[in-house]
C-alpha cells in the first residue's frame, strides 16, 4: 500500500505532553525553534500517513539551500544561500560593515542604463546571417575579380585558404572563450576583457570598435561606386559622377542605416532577412549565368568567354602590377583581400541580444565560415575560368582576335583587371547583380554600425575609459546607445569622404588582425594556465594551435604593411598603458590573474630549494602594530627599510573573540588603509588568545616558505612604567620568543609616542569592546585634557602640551579621524587638489576629524614624520656589538632612501680599551670599507668611565617605583648589585648619546640582549628608557648573530 505523508502542527500548549501523545500511523520529529518557513514558532511536528492533505517542501525545513542556477547569479536580484554563520550558529552575527573602496562602478552605471530586454535571437537569426552578411560584402561584387586577375586563380585560392585558417584558428578560439560562462554585452571586448584582464580587453575593443567603424565606412564606398556605376549606365550623375557623388551618397546611406540600428534589434532582423536573400538570389543569378556563358558578342568583347580551358590556364598563374600608384604583390593584394572574411565576429559582437550566445556563437560562426570560403572559391574557380583579364570592349577586336592589345598601350577598359563590375556582366539578369551588390555592402555596412555603440556602450559601462561613459548611457526599455550611434555616424562618415575603396582595406586589415591575434591569445593563455574556472563547453579547440593562430596574424600584418602594423600595435600599446595607469577597480578573474597566483605560487616552491647566502639577505619584517592606522610612524618606518624591496607583515592581536565578519571588516580597513597610504604590505590578526601566546603564534606561523619574517619590529612600550604587570611580562617575553625563535629584533621608539589609535581609527566599537588603558596625565598636559585624554592609549607617552593648537581645536576631542580619498564611501570623503586636477595629478592625502576639521599641522606632522623629506642631518649609528651587522644594514638602507638623501651616516664603535684606540678605529674603518657603506664620520667611544651622578640620580628616579614592589616586576637589590656594571656602561652610553648624536635626525643603537633568568622585565626596561629618553627617533636593533653583511663578491 502507497503511503503518503503530511507535515501536521501541533498548536496545543503542553509541549512535554505533546511529545509523549502517539497518534496511529504517525510520526513525530522535534523541529529546532528557528526553522525558515511557517515552522518557526512550531516545537514539534508530526508526520503523518494523510493521503488528503498537502505536503510542505524541503526548503520549508531546512535552512540549507538547494542547488539552483539563481545562486550563482551576480546581479542584484540573484538569490543568496544562508551564509556559514547562519548555518552554524543559527542566525548571522550583525556587524556594521565598513566598505573597503569606492562602490561598484558597475552597479552604479549599470543602474543608470536599462539592460536590453528587446528582442532576443537564435543562432540563425543573431549568428549565421550577420556573419555571411558581414563575410559577403563588398568584396565579393566588386574586387574578387580583380584579386582573380592580380595574383591568378591558384595564388587566389591560396589568399582564400590562408584568409580561412586564420578565421578557422581564430573562430575555435572564440568559441572557447564564448563558451566559458555567459557571454554578455560588448563582443570581442568583453570576451578579452574577461579573459586577459581589462587592460588587454580595452585596447582592443577600442581599435576593434575603430576598424568595425571603418569597415561600415568601406562598404558604405562600395555600396556608392556600385550605384555610380548603375547611374552611369543610363548616362546618369548627381554632381560629377565620381569621388563627390560617393561622398554625399555616402553620407546619406549612413544616416539612414544609423536610423534602422537606432530604431532596435527588431527591425534591424527583419531588414536583414531580406538582404541575405538578395544576395543569395545574386549568388545564384552569377552561377547561372557563368554556366550559361556569354549571350552576345558585346560580352564577349568585353572579355567574357564562358568556360574555357585557355582563359583557366592563362588565369592560373599570377600576373602582379603597377596600379593606381602601387605595385602590387601577393600581401598587398591580401591586404585589400582580408576585409572579406572579417565577418567572424558579427555574432559575437551582438551577444547581449543573443538568447544562447555560449552555443550560437561557434554553430553560427563556424557554418556562416564554411558556407562563404565555398563561395568565395567557387567564384574565382569560374570568374578564372570564365572571363579574361584584359579585353578592349571592341567588336573589331574581337572579329580580328586583337582584343587583348590594348595592354600594350594601357587603354583596356574591360576584363578582370579594368572592369570591377564582372561579375555583373557575367550573370544571367545583370539588374539582379546591382541589387546583390547594394544588399551586401549595406548590410555589411548596418551589421558593423550595429555592433560599434554596443561595443563602446560595453566600455562606458565598465568604465574604463572616462571619455566614453557618455556616450555609454542608453535609452528606452532595450537600453539602445544612441550617443554612441551618434558617435560612430561620425567616425565613418569621416572615412566615407576618403571615398577610396583600396587605401581604407590594408588599415582595417591590420586592425582586424591585430584582434584576431589577442582573441587566439587569450584562449592560449588561458588553456596553458589552467585555471579552475576554465570548462568551456566547446571542445574543439587547441593549446597550440591558438598560440600559432596568434604568431600568424602577428607575421602577417607585418608582411602586409610593417609601418601601419608598428602603428597599430603602438596605438594598442598607448591604450593598454593608460588602463594600467587608471588602475580601474573591477575584478573579473581573468586568465592574467589565475596566472599572477601560479606563478607566485611556482616561484614560492622555487624558492624553498634556493639556498640562503649572505649577498641575498633581505630584512623581512613581522611588524606589531596593532591596525595599521593605529601607529602611522611605526608602520612608516618599516616601510622605509622593506618599500620595494622586501616584506613587510603587519600584525594585530586581539585578545577578544572575533566573529568571521569582524575580522573580514578588520581585513578591509587594513588593507585599505595600506593601500590608500602606498605602503605594500601584508596584513595579519590573531584573536580569541591571551598576547603573549597570539605574538608566539605569529611569530612562529607566519609566512610561507622563504617568505617568512626574520625580524621583529615593534614600538616601545612607552607605558611600561604605568601599565599592569602582565602587560609588562608580556611585552618582555616576547623579546625572548623571538630571540628563541632566532628573529631579529627592532624597537622604535619616538618621544611623542607612536599610538595615535585614540585619533586615528575608525569607529569599530561595534566590532569589539574597547580594552584600552589610559595612562595617568603627566601634569603638563592638564590644560589640554579635552584633546590630550582621548589620544593616550597603551604604549603610549603622546603628549602634545608642548604643539601650537588654536583654542577652537583643543576645545574638541578627536576621537576618530577619516582619510581623504579620491572616493566618497562610508567614512572615505572625496577631496582633489584642484590645482593639480588638470595635470591629473594624485589627491594629497588629508586627515579630518569626523567634522571634516583637519588636525593641527603639529599633529600632523608627529604622525607623518618617517613620511616626509628629511633636511639635512645625521643618522647615528651605535654599533656596540656584533650583531651579523643588521645594526649597520638597516639605517644604510634607510640612507638609500630619497626623502632621506640628505642624511649621513655616522658610526660611533666601542673601544676595547684608551690605549688602542687608533688602531680599532683603523679596523674598523677598514671593515666597513670592505662592508662598501658609505659614512661620513667614524668614532670610538670608551663607556668604561663611571657615570655621572646626575645621571645615577636619573636612573634611580626611573625605578625608584619598582624597589619597593611587591608584585612580580620588583626590582630585587641583589639583581641590580649583580648587573651593577652593565647598568654603568649604559648610564655612561646615555651621557655619550646626549652629548653627540642629540640633535641627530635619527639613532641607531644595538638593543642589549635581555639574557634569560638574568634580568628583569622592569630592569631591561628601565635600560631602555634611559638610553632613549629625551633623544631623536631612537632604533634599537638586535640581529641573530647571522651575517647580513659580506665583503665577498
Amino acid at each position: 500500500m502507497e503511503h503518503r505523508f503530511s507535515i501536521k502542527r501541533i498548536e496545543d500548549g503542553g509541549i512535554d505532553n505533546v511529545g509523549m501523545q502517539m497518534r496511529e500511523n504517525c510520526v513525530r520529529i522535534n523541529v529546532p525553534q528557528d526553522t525558515v518557513g511557517e515552522l518557526i514558532n512550531t516545537s514539534t511536528t508530526c508526520l503523518c500517513e494523510n493521503p488528503g492533505k498537502r505536503r510542505r517542501s524541503l526548503a520549508q525545513l531546512t535552512r540549507e539551500a538547494l542547488p539552483r542556477l539563481e545562486n550563482y547569479r551576480n546581479s542584484k536580484r540573484a538569490l543568496k544561500r544562508p551564509s556559514l554563520g547562519e548555518l552554524l550558529h543559527g542566525k548571522e552575527e550583525h556587524v556594521k560593515e565598513t566598505s573597503s573602496g569606492p562602490e561598484n562602478p558597475d552597479e552604479k552605471i549599470q543602474s543608470e542604463i536599462p539592460s536590453h530586454e528587446g528582442i532576443k535571437l537564435g543562432w540563425i537569426q543573431g549568428v549565421l546571417i550577420p556573419c555571411l552578411l558581414n563575410i559577403w560584402g563588398v568584396m565579393l561584387f566588386l574586387r574578387l575579380s580583380w584579386v582573380v586577375a592580380q595574383s591568378g586563380i591558384g595564388l587566389t585560392l591560396v589568399i582564400i585558404g590562408v584568409s580561412a585558417i586564420v578565421c578557422v584558428i581564430t573562430t575555435l578560439s572564440l568559441s572557447a572563450i564564448s563558451t566559458n560562462g555567459e557571454v554578455k554585452g560588448g563582443g570581442i571586448y568583453y570576451i578579452i576583457s574577461r579573459s586577459l584582464g581589462p587592460e588587454f580587453g580595452a585596447s582592443v575593443g577600442i581599435v576593434f570598435a575603430f576598424a568595425n567603424a571603418v569597415a561600415a565606412s568601406m562598404n558604405t564606398i562600395g555600396f556608392c561606386n556600385s550605384l555610380n556605376d548603375l547611374l552611369s549606365s543610363f548616362d546618369l550623375k548627381i554632381i560629377d559622377g565620381g569621388i563627390n557623388d560617393v561622398r554625399v551618397v555616402g553620407v546619406v546611406a549612413l544616416v539612414v542605416m544609423i536610423f534602422i540600428c537606432a530604431v532596435g534589434m527588431e527591425w534591424e532582423s527583419k531588414a536583414q532577412n531580406f538582404l541575405i536573400a538578395i544576395i543569395v538570389g545574386a549568388i545564384l543569378d552569377f552561377l547561372i549565368g557563368t554556366g550559361i556563358g556569354p549571350v552576345n558578342d558585346t560580352q564577349k568583347a568585353q572579355g567574357f568567354t564562358g568556360f574555357s580551358s585557355e582563359v583557366l590556364q592563362s588565369n592560373w598563374g599570377p600576373a602582379y602590377r603597377y596600379q593606381d600608384g602601387v605595385q602590387y604583390d601577393f600581401f598587398q593584394v591580401f591586404a585589400i583581400f582580408f576585409p572579406s572574411v572579417t565577418g567572424i565576429q558579427a555574432g559575437a559582437n551582438i551577444s547581449g541580444d543573443l538568447k544562447d550566445p555560449a552555443s550560437s556563437i561557434p554553430k553560427g560562426t563556424l557554418l556562416a565560415l564554411l558556407l562563404s570560403m565555398i563561395s568565395y572559391a567557387v567564384f574565382v574557380l569560374f570568374a578564372g575560368a570564365a572571363a579574361m583579364r584584359d579585353a578592349s570592349g571592341s567588336l573589331d577586336d574581337l572579329a580580328n582576335n586583337t582584343l587583348t592589345n590594348c595592354v600594350s598601350n594601357f587603354s583596356c577598359e574591360y576584363g578582370l583587371f579594368n572592369s570591377y563590375s564582372v561579375m555583373q556582366l557575367m550573370s544571367g539578369w545583370g539588374p539582379f547583380i546591382y541589387a546583390g551588390c547594394f544588399a551586401a555592402t549595406l548590410s555589411t555596412a548596418l551589421t558593423n554600425l550595429l555592433s560599434v555603440p554596443r561595443l563602446i556602450q560595453a566600455l562606458g559601462i565598465d568604465r574604463i575609459y572616462p571619455g566614453l561613459i557618455f556616450f555609454s548611457k542608453g535609452y528606452g526599455k532595450s537600453g539602445e546607445p544612441y550617443r554612441g550611434y551618434v558617435l560612430t555616424f561620425f567616425v565613418a562618415a569621416a572615412f566615407v569622404l576618403i571615398a577610396d575603396l583600396n587605401a581604407i582595406a590594408p588599415l582595417i586589415s591590420n586592425f582586424y588582425l591585430a584582434s584576431y591575434a589577442l582573441i587566439n591569445f587569450c584562449t592560449f593563455h588561458a588553456a596553458l594556465i589552467k585555471p579552475l574556472g576554465w570548462r568551456p563547453t566547446f571542445r574543439y579547440y587547441n593549446t597550440w594551435l591558438s598560440l600559432a593562430g596568434f604568431f600568424m596574424c602577428v607575421v602577417i600584418m607585418f608582411l602586409i604593411n610593417w609601418q601601419s602594423s608598428v602603428i597599430t600595435f603602438v596605438v594598442i600599446l598607448a591604450l593598454y598603458l593608460i588602463v594600467v595607469y587608471r588602475k580601474p577597480d573591477v575584478n573579473w578573474g581573468s586568465s592574467t590573474q589565475a596566472q599572477t597566483y601560479k606563478t607566485a605560487l611556482t616561484t614560492s616552491h622555487r624558492l624553498i630549494n634556493i639556498g640562503e647566502h649572505v649577498k641575498n639577505y633581505q630584512p623581512q619584517v613581522l611588524l606589531l602594530c596593532g591596525k595599521p592606522q593605529s601607529r602611522p610612524p611605526l608602520l612608516d618606518f618599516a616601510n622605509l627599510i622593506t618599500k620595494n624591496n622586501s616584506l613587510l607583515i603587519v600584525a594585530e592581536i586581539e585578545e577578544n573573540r572575533l566573529s568571521y565578519r569582524a575580522r573580514a571588516n578588520k581585513t578591509k580597513l587594513a588593507y585599505q588603509w595600506l593601500r590608500n597610504h602606498k605602503i605594500k604590505a601584508f596584513y595579519s590578526i590573531i584573536d580569541g588568545m591571551p598576547f603573549e601566546t597570539s605574538a608566539k603564534a605569529l611569530l612562529q606561523t607566519t609566512g610561507i616558505g622563504k617568505l617568512s619574517p626574520n625580524v621583529l619590529m615593534m614600538g616601545f612600550k612607552n607605558d611600561w612604567r604605568v601599565c599592569n604587570t602582565d602587560a609588562l611580562n608580556s611585552y618582555f617575553n616576547i623579546l625572548h620568543t623571538a630571540f628563541e625563535n632566532r628573529l631579529s629584533v627592532a624597537i622604535l621608539r619616538l618621544q611623542e609616542g607612536l599610538d595615535y589609535s585614540r585619533i586615528m581609527e575608525e569607529d569599530d566599537a561595534n566590532i569589539i569592546p574597547s580594552t584600552d588603558i589610559t595612562l595617568s596625565q603627566h601634569p603638563s598636559t592638564c590644560m589640554f585634557n579635552n584633546i590630550s585624554r582621548p589620544m593616550m592609549h597603551t604604549d603610549s607617552n603622546l603628549n602634545i602640551a608642548h604643539l601650537v593648537v588654536s583654542e577652537s581645536v583643543v576645545s574638541s576631542a578627536y576621537p576618530t579621524i577619516n582619510v581623504v580619498t579620491p572616493y566618497k564611501n562610508g567614512n572615505y570623503t572625496a577631496t582633489k587638489n584642484m590645482k593639480n586636477k588638470k595635470r591629473g595629478l594624485a589627491e594629497k592625502i588629508l586627515y579630518t576629524s569626523p567634522t571634516g576639521q583637519q588636525l593641527p599641522k603639529a599633529v600632523l606632522d608627529t604622525m607623518s614624520v618617517f613620511k616626509k623629506k628629511q633636511a639635512r642631518g645625521t643618522i647615528d649609528v651605535w654599533w656596540l656589538y656584533d650583531d651579523g651587522g643588521l645594526t649597520m644594514l638597516l639605517p644604510y638602507i634607510i640612507s638609500t632612501r630619497q626623502d632621506w638623501a640628505h642624511c649621513k651616516l655616522r658610526v660611533f664603535a666601542l673601544a676595547n680599551n684608551k690605549q688602542e684606540l687608533e688602531v680599532e678605529e683603523r679596523n674598523m674603518a677598514n671593515l666597513l670599507s670592505k662592508f662598501r657603506l658609505d659614512y661620513s664620520s667614524l668614532q670610538m667611544v670608551q663607556i668604561s668611565d663611571k657615570p655621572n651622578p646626575k645621571t645615577v640620580e636619573f636612573f634611580n628616579t626611573v625605578i625608584e617605583d619598582f624597589i619597593d614592589n611587591e608584585n612580580d616586576c620588583k626590582i630585587s637589590e641583589i639583581e641590580l648589585a649583580a648587573l651593577q656594571e652593565k647598568t654603568n656602561r649604559h648610564l655612561r652610553l646615555r651621557e655619550l648619546l646626549l652629548e653627540n648624536s642629540s640633535k641627530a635626525t635619527l639613532v641607531v643603537m644595538s638593543l642589549p640582549m635581555p639574557r634569560k633568568g638574568s634580568v628583569s622585565a622592569a630592569l631591561y626596561m628601565a635600560w631602555l628608557e634611559v638610553l632613549t629618553k629625551d633623544l631623536p627617533p631612537y632604533l634599537f636593533v638586535r640581529g641573530n648573530q647571522q651575517s647580513v653583511l659580506t665583503f665577498y663578491s
